[in-house]
């Protein structure tokens, strides 16, 4: 009689039992599907990171490469164009230029060189681009001169906007533009153009404005007469003083200034030896009515 096999125990062992209750576990699977790989993957680049000459190695083979795409011909730019600016401003824009040619297109910062542009002060606005063929196209739109500003720091040129677009020298010709003067012109420019224009009728006895006191204009004629304006509707009061002139030729007399700070009462001052005249005139007349 054969003895009876013995029979293997279907029921798991204790620790297959907890490997399968674990597997079951959604956060378990989790952590083998991502947390573990990405534990490796990290104590690997730890040890190949670890060493500074590998770091260096890999630094430098990732700098060359950078550099090998940046420096490729169509990232590349080859020239700079400058459009719709004077030879002057063209010569500041490529003297302040910061950039040797050829460069990169990566290296170019277009808002910083945009920026240094606009900074000068002949230059309203620009526009930057890089086109094809290796061409930075810089458009420039200038500021454009109205008038001829004096003030205790010599001669400019400003724009109707009142900034400063060039400064003259003394032995510097001058464009045929109107003059204003004073501290603080430049703040009004509209308004002394609009003056200006009143003044036509004058013609050429019109030698310029100044600005009195931040506030107001005064109207310098030929032998410094000055017709000095209120600080409100001074065009007006112009006006009026031109009539005035037409009727009575009133800038035809010896006259120092006529005064329209006070529009209801207008004033006239004569120099002193027309005072005199006039004096001497009105005793004379006074003496003959005696008679």
């Amino acid at each position: 009689m054969q003895p009876l096999k013995h029979r293997p125990d279907p029921a798991p062992s204790r620790l297959a039992y907890r490997l399968e209750r674990l597997m079951l576990t959604p956060l378990f699977r989790r952590g083998l599907k991502v947390g573990l790989p990405f534990a490796l993957a990290f104590a690997a680049g730890a040890v190949v990171l670890g060493d500074a000459d590998r770091q260096e190695r890999i630094v430098a083979a990732i700098g060359d490469l950078r550099r090998q795409i940046e420096t490729r011909p169509e990232f590349m730019v080859q020239l700079l164009e400058i459009e719709g600016a004077s030879d002057a401003v063209e010569a500041e824009i490529r003297e302040i230029f910061p950039y040797d040619l050829p460069a990169s297109s990566f290296e170019i910062d277009l808002d910083y060189l945009r920026e240094a542009i606009t900074g000068l002060p002949a230059v309203a606005d620009s526009e930057l681009r890089i086109r094809r063929g290796g061409v930075l196209a810089a458009q420039v739109r200038e500021r454009v001169p109205v008038a001829l500003w004096r003030d205790r720091d010599g001669l400019k040129l400003v724009d109707r906007h009142g900034a400063v677009v060039a400064t003259l020298a003394g032995t510097e010709a001058r464009p045929a533009l109107p003059l204003v003067a004073g501290e603080g012109a430049n703040a009004d420019i509209p308004g002394a153009l609009a003056i200006l224009d009143a003044a036509a009728p004058l013609g050429t006895r019109v030698v310029g404005l100044v600005r009195m006191g931040e506030r107001r204009w005064d109207v310098v004629l030929q032998d410094d007469a000055h017709i000095m304006l209120p600080e409100t509707d001074p065009v007006r009061a112009l006006e009026r003083v031109i009539v005035l002139n037409e009727v009575h030729d009133v800038l035809e007399r010896d006259v120092v200034a006529v005064d329209m700070r006070l529009p209801a009462r207008p004033t006239v001052r004569m120099k002193a030896y027309a005072v005199d005249e006039w004096w001497r005139a009105t005793q004379m007349m006074a003496g003959d009515s005696e008679r």
